[in-house]
């Protein structure tokens, strides 16, 4: 008696289990939104203000490269930058690890010194 009640519980057709076909995806959905605009969206727009700040960069501009470095530029080529890090002392580094323009990152600092 026991077992005929447990059929008797179960789904009619043996379509146990199946939610609609969207219903299944939504929280996916949902899930790949929130990260879109929490975390996509945000990197892309930040690589592509770094690309524009490397593309506009020009002989005699402080920068700072990602290791920290702060320099003067002195040569710009394809793929390279001649720094003057000290008097007489040059470096040259690749165009991807200038980190920013030096007078941007002091403005930053000093605005949020005064907050």
């Amino acid at each position: 008696m026991l077992i005929s009640t447990a059929y008797a519980m179960g789904a009619p057709g043996g379509q146990a289990g199946q939610g609609g076909g969207l219903a299944g995806f939504l929280p996916i959905i949902i899930l790949f939104a929130i990260f879109y605009f929490l975390l996509i969206r945000p990197q892309q727009k930040k690589a592509k203000e770094h690309k524009a700040m490397i593309d506009n960069l020009k002989k005699g501009n402080r920068v700072v490269t990602s290791g920290g470095i702060y320099g003067t530029i002195l040569g710009l080529d394809d793929t390279t930058i001649g720094l003057e890090i000290a008097e007489k002392v040059k470096i040259k580094v690749a165009r991807g690890n200038i980190a920013g323009l030096v007078s941007d990152i002091e403005g930053s600092a000093k605005s949020q010194e005064k907050k």
